[in-house]
């Protein structure tokens, strides 16, 4: 298997402003990439943003909707071409009088998919304002397979779960300061359990509800280390995901053949 570039953006989101934060997610990445056209290498196969990336956690969903023909989707289709890479992250979709958390992934060619997130997060009302997705969906760019999730998703495991079915998990987030250690604790542990690659795209800053973030996206390997990780800081990161590496790991300790088989009911 091929190798896979990722960029993660880690960003300060602003509260129920989708131009500004298309904006500035706009002017993130071009600084990026100029560092890297400079350096002669501006090639990613994947850009990641986090969760409800163009407003911020809010539960005032129906306001703040956006249908798929909506601005942000078209933004999203557009950097896809600009960059020759898909592009992903969650916002907030209306569709069938419903609203989801939508991860949307746009592709250089025009084509979209989509991930609505499973499970609610009900302590903060998520699960008033929003319909639960019953989905698992898995993406592809190559060889790769590619398995998306959102932010409360990491807490369960059996949704998480697989036997070989992914090669590299995405969980998009906004996930709060005061509970980072899980945030840390459990991005390995998905890894390791999966025996796969695992990306975790957080924000920064404070929301409109005095909720703080402080980041630590990262990227990790089969056996839980990391390969990258973003810190505290704004600004995108790009790592390369070794495909060879991870298909001699499978076939060497291929433990996922002693794998539990289930149904998600």
């Amino acid at each position: 298997m091929h190798n896979l570039t990722i960029t993660m953006l880690q960003m300060d989101l602003q509260w129920e402003h989708p131009v500004g934060n298309l904006n500035h997610a706009t002017a993130l990445l071009k600084a990026h990439f100029q560092d890297d056209f400079d350096e002669g290498d501006a090639n990613t196969d994947l850009i990641i943003l986090p969760e409800m990336f163009n407003t911020g956690f809010t539960m005032n969903a129906t306001d703040n909707a956006e249908s798929m023909d909506g601005n942000t989707v078209a933004w999203m289709q557009k950097l896809a071409v600009e960059y020759d890479a898909t592009i992903c992250g969650s916002l907030i979709i209306r569709e069938n009088d419903s609203n989801y958390n939508r991860m949307v992934w746009a592709q250089p060619d025009g084509t979209t998919g989509f991930y609505d997130k499973r499970h609610l997060f009900h302590m903060g009302g998520e699960d008033q304002g929003y319909a639960a997705g019953q989905e698992r969906k898995i993406f592809n760019i190559g060889e790769w397979r590619i398995f998306p999730l959102i932010c409360y998703d990491l807490r369960f495991p059996v949704w998480s779960r697989g036997l070989n079915e992914f090669d590299l998990m995405i969980y998009v987030a906004n996930w709060p300061a005061t509970r980072q250690s899980s945030w840390d604790i459990l991005l390995p542990a998905r890894a390791v359990e999966n025996q796969c690659y695992v990306a975790g795209v957080n924000r920064i800053g404070v929301d409109g509800n005095e909720v703080i973030y402080t980041g630590g996206s990262m990227a990790l390997d089969f056996l839980g280390r990391t390969v990258k990780c973003s810190g505290i800081d704004e600004g995108a990161v790009s790592t390369t995901l070794k495909g060879a590496t991870l298909d001699r790991y499978r076939n060497k300790f291929p433990a996922w053949k002693d794998g539990d088989k289930f149904e998600i009911l």
